[in-house]
C-alpha cells in the first residue's frame, strides 16, 4: 500500500492519477484521416501516464458525420470546425467543448526516387498535372475536404476536362498509397497524409495563391461515458507535447 501511495504521489505531480486496471476507461476517439497520425502518436504516452485506454478510428469528414448522425457512439471527435458547428447544433457534440488543434495545407506527392516536377507557380502546377500520366486525389464524393477542394480547383484552373480521364480517385486513407503502388504518377493530398507514407516523396505545398488550409479541432460527445477522461485527453491533444508531433507530421498548431 505504501508503494502504491508513493507512486501515485509522484504521478500526481505530473497531472495524472494511477487508475486500477478494473477502473480504467476506454475512450473512443473518431478522427478525420489527416489528423489520425497525430492522435496515434500521442495515445501511448496518455495511456501509460493515465492508465486509461484510447481506441482511435478514422474516416473522411463526410464519412464521420454520417456515422455520428446515424447514432454511432463515441467520446471525442477530431474534425473541421465547420463540421463541429453542425454536429453541435444537431445535439451530437457538447457546446463549448471545441478546442482548435492544428492546421495543414495541401501538397503534391510523387514516388520516392521519381523526378519532382516544378510546382512553384500556379502555371507550373497546372503544367505538372497536365504532363502527368495519371493524377490521384481523394474522391470528393467520399466527403474528404482535400478532394472536394481539388475537384473545384481543377475547374477554376480550367483543366478539369483534361484531368478527369486520368484521375485516380481514392475513397479514403492516403492518396500516397496510389503513388507508391503505381496506380498513379502524381498525387495531391494534405501534407500530413503524405509525410508518413514510406516510398512517397513530398514535392512541396501548392502555390500560395491556390493553397487551401484545413483546420482541425476536437470536441466532446454529448453522450461521452467518461467525460473527465475525455477532457484529459483533449489536454494531451492540445498540450506542449503535441507541438513537436504536429511538426513531424507536416502540420502546424492552429492559429
Amino acid at each position: 500500500m505504501k508503494t502504491y501511495l508513493c507512486s501515485a504521489a509522484i504521478v500526481g505531480l505530473l497531472g495524472f492519477t494511477i487508475i486500477p486496471a478494473a477502473n480504467a476507461a476506454e475512450l473512443k476517439v473518431l478522427t478525420a484521416g489527416a489528423y489520425k497520425q497525430v492522435v496515434l502518436a500521442l495515445v501511448p504516452a496518455f495511456e501509460k501516464q493515465s492508465g486509461h485506454k484510447a481506441a482511435v478510428d478514422n474516416g473522411t469528414t463526410g464519412q464521420l458525420k454520417k456515422r455520428i448522425e446515424g447514432g454511432e457512439a463515441f467520446d471525442l471527435l477530431v474534425i473541421t470546425p465547420a463540421a463541429i458547428d453542425e454536429l453541435t447544433k444537431a445535439g451530437k457534440l457538447a457546446a463549448g467543448s471545441e478546442v482548435r488543434l492544428a492546421s495543414v495545407g495541401i501538397g503534391v506527392v510523387v514516388k520516392e526516387g521519381a523526378p519532382k516536377p516544378d510546382i512553384g507557380t500556379v502555371d507550373k502546377f497546372k503544367q505538372a498535372l497536365l504532363a502527368a500520366k495519371s493524377v490521384a486525389y481523394i474522391d470528393p464524393k467520399s466527403g474528404g475536404s482535400s478532394g472536394i477542394y481539388i475537384d473545384k480547383l481543377l475547374v477554376t484552373l480550367g483543366i478539369a476536362d483534361q484531368i478527369k480521364p486520368k484521375a485516380k480517385l481514392k475513397q479514403g486513407g492516403h492518396v500516397a498509397d496510389f503513388i507508391v503502388d503505381g496506380t498513379a504518377e502524381l498525387g495531391i493530398h494534405q501534407i500530413s497524409e503524405i509525410v508518413p507514407v514510406k516510398g512517397a516523396a513530398l514535392v512541396g505545398p501548392l502555390p500560395q495563391a491556390i493553397q487551401h488550409t484545413t483546420t482541425y479541432a476536437v470536441a466532446l460527445s454529448t453522450s461521452a461515458k467518461n467525460k473527465a477522461v475525455a477532457e484529459a485527453f483533449i489536454k494531451t491533444l492540445s498540450g506542449a507535447d503535441a507541438a513537436a508531433v504536429l511538426k513531424s507530421k507536416g502540420m502546424e498548431p492552429a492559429k
